[in-house]
């Protein structure tokens, strides 16, 4: 590197791969964890219709399809639309613990699925925060401008 003496955005794409390589671990951590709560919860009755995490399944994979497109094609506006999707995706969670809360206070006995679900919830929620992720060091890369800690009416501007 020090040899080819690379300019700045050279740098900055160097270190946005190493970086969203974490991110992508993390992602494939979550994806397990999800399956592992799948597996187990295939063998208990259903407690309730999954409407809101199918989703936040299809929310938080797109987000995470987005943002490694927007980091292929260096395309920042696919990146900001990946971050603008991530309170899509906070708000589900928060209406699907907030529900299961409701269902394990009527009956006890849901705790061990409803618990379940929720780690599901979470996971998925954190898959799209690491896609954001992604999306943030994608616009670091390609405007050099770092967004990470920006509040939203800074963004758009």
């Amino acid at each position: 590197l020090a040899l080819k003496q690379p300019m700045g955005k050279d740098l900055r794409f160097i270190t946005t791969a190493m970086k969203i390589t974490t991110d992508l671990e993390r992602i494939a951590d979550n994806a397990v964890n999800i399956a592992e709560r799948a597996l187990e919860l295939n063998e208990e009755p259903l407690l309730k219709p999954y409407i809101d995490i199918p989703r936040m399944r299809e929310v938080a994979q797109g987000m995470v399809r987005d943002s490694i497109d927007a980091f292929v094609n260096e395309d920042k506006r696919l990146a900001w639309d990946v971050i603008m999707r991530d309170d899509e995706v906070d708000d589900l969670n928060e209406m699907v613990l907030k529900e299961l809360m409701f269902i394990m206070t009527q009956d006890p006995s849901t705790v061990s699925r409803a618990m379940k679900i929720s780690y599901v919830s979470k996971y998925l929620e954190r898959i799209a925060d690491h896609a954001t992720n992604i999306a943030e060091m994608v616009i670091y890369m390609v405007d050099g401008r770092i967004v990470r800690h920006m509040l939203q009416n800074e963004i758009t501007r």
